[in-house]
């Protein structure tokens, strides 16, 4: 005797509803289906399913997505690093308490006791005819990140070579939701067997009909909800074995939109801007900004970043403004609507020979003309480098690129061996974009705060 037994799945969502209505349509009309047939479905999100660049995010601090989540019946969510990490202490600890779903993530714990009642390490999913299914949370380990805000992160080997033996002898199928991404998720499906089933994110990754790594099929859909993820598995309850397993990502731009779930998203992104409407200050005269220009604005907030973190110099890209305030009442809305990153205020400590080469690139079109996504920025190209703290001499040579001529610090020119601190954006931590701050051994990163936090006190100083 044989069940057939399906996982749906979204991951990497990152708060864009313009793709909810057709996913959640998709799930409902599969509902129908398996309910009508007696079969066994469960509905997951593997997490990055907040994000604080949209205003419901934003103006609910995450708690309409989760609202949208139960909405939709699903039955287990892990977390990723945008609902861990972008939000402060209490906003995450509180943020699954109306949770109808299960959360799990093995590898992450509150700093102090008592642990929020919502979080586990994994749930045991009984079908229909019995068969038990396991299914495992872990989160990308930013251990830096998480210590900021009062949370533990483990690694995630760790915590599966201490887990899974406990959990086979609980379950007759293992299914882990990974918000590690690609790279870990191969490695794990060549270490552990005993795993059935990856369900992969994080690096946004997309595999149209899953990969096979030894006996584990690893599938993924992708970022932005552009797919929704279908896994079938077959159980023969008599041999207990999987028969059969497969795994797809289906498009979603032409699926049916669903037009009561079209409303919820409305209504809520209209209580959310309720919350975002409170008045910052009052402008006299409007702010432009450019992206690729030194603008009032984008200095002031560079000059207030330098400021806060009291750091030698402050250094931000003009990009991370992404639009014009006019004259009269700013509110929180207005703030959030130009600069609507999850991105943190970081301070690096660079030598002066380290802080000349960061200023070069700064300067080069390779890096200003990069068009982003992702570091958690949320706009569309870095943009000009913008300097506090510093005086800068240079010319446009006859190929177009900035060349700089001079630098000094308050008339003095810059000390090679002088150790100074660089206030930016955490960014440029990440990658390889500025190789001297990515690698630099001594960082410091300020949460929950975020570049937006900072505007707004930028923008108090035009009264």
């Amino acid at each position: 005797m044989k069940e057939k037994l399906f996982l749906y799945y979204t991951s990497d969502l990152h708060s864009h509803f313009e793709n909810w209505p057709q996913i959640v349509g998709y799930f409902n009309e599969q509902k129908i289906k398996h309910e009508r047939k007696n079969e066994t479905y469960w509905l997951l999100d593997n997490g990055d399913h907040v994000d604080r660049f949209h205003p419901i995010a934003e103006g609910l601090m995450g708690k309409g997505n989760i609202e949208l989540l139960n909405r939709a019946g699903y039955h287990v969510a892990n977390l990723g690093n945008n609902e861990g990490i972008t939000l402060s202490e209490e906003n995450l600890f509180h943020l699954y308490d109306q949770a109808t779903f299960d959360v799990v993530c093995a590898n992450l714990g509150y700093g102090k006791e008592p642990q929020p009642e919502w979080l586990k390490p994994y749930r045991i999913q009984t079908s229909e005819k019995g068969t038990k299914v396991a299914i495992i949370g872990l989160t990308a380990p930013f251990e830096t990140f998480y210590k900021q805000i009062g949370w533990k992160v483990y690694s995630p080997y760790d915590v599966l070579d201490e887990l899974l033996p406990k959990v086979k002898e609980e379950a007759d199928i293992i299914v882990l939701l990974s918000h590690l991404g690609i790279n870990d998720d191969e490695e794990i499906a060549r270490r552990y067997s005993d795993i059935d089933i990856v369900i992969g994110g994080h690096t946004h990754h997309l595999f149209q009909n899953g990969e096979y790594i030894q006996n584990t099929i690893l599938t993924a859909a992708g970022k932005h909800g552009t797919h929704l993820g279908e896994v079938f598995i077959e159980w023969d309850m008599e041999k207990k074995q999987i028969t059969k397993k497969e795994a797809y990502a289906i498009p979603t731009e032409h699926l049916k939109k669903d037009e009561e779930v079209n409303d919820q998203v409305k209504g809520m992104r209209n209580e959310a801007v309720q919350h975002l409407r409170e008045p910052v200050t009052t402008l006299k005269e409007p702010l432009s900004v450019g992206w690729f220009q030194e603008t009032l604005l984008m200095k002031r907030l560079t000059e207030e970043l330098q400021k806060w973190t009291d750091a030698d110099i402050g250094m931000l890209n003009a990009g991370v403004l992404l639009d014009h305030l006019e004259a009269g009442e700013i509110t929180f809305e207005d703030v959030h609507r130009i600069c609507p990153h999850p991105m943190n205020p970081c301070k690096v400590e660079l030598k002066g020979d380290e802080l000349l080469e960061v200023i070069r690139v700064a300067h080069t079109r390779k890096l200003t003309e990069i068009r982003l996504k992702g570091f958690g920025f949320r706009g569309e190209v870095i943009g000009k480098m913008v300097f506090s703290g510093l005086e800068i001499e240079s010319n446009e040579g006859k190929d177009g690129e900035i060349h700089v001529k001079r630098v000094t610090k308050n008339g003095e020119p810059i000390d090679l061996d002088k150790v100074y601190t660089l206030a930016t954006a955490d960014t440029f931590t990440f990658g390889r974009l500025i190789p001297e701050i990515a690698y630099s051994k001594k960082k410091k990163y300020y949460m929950p705060e975020l570049l937006r936090d900072l505007l707004t006190r930028a923008l108090k100083t035009f009264r």
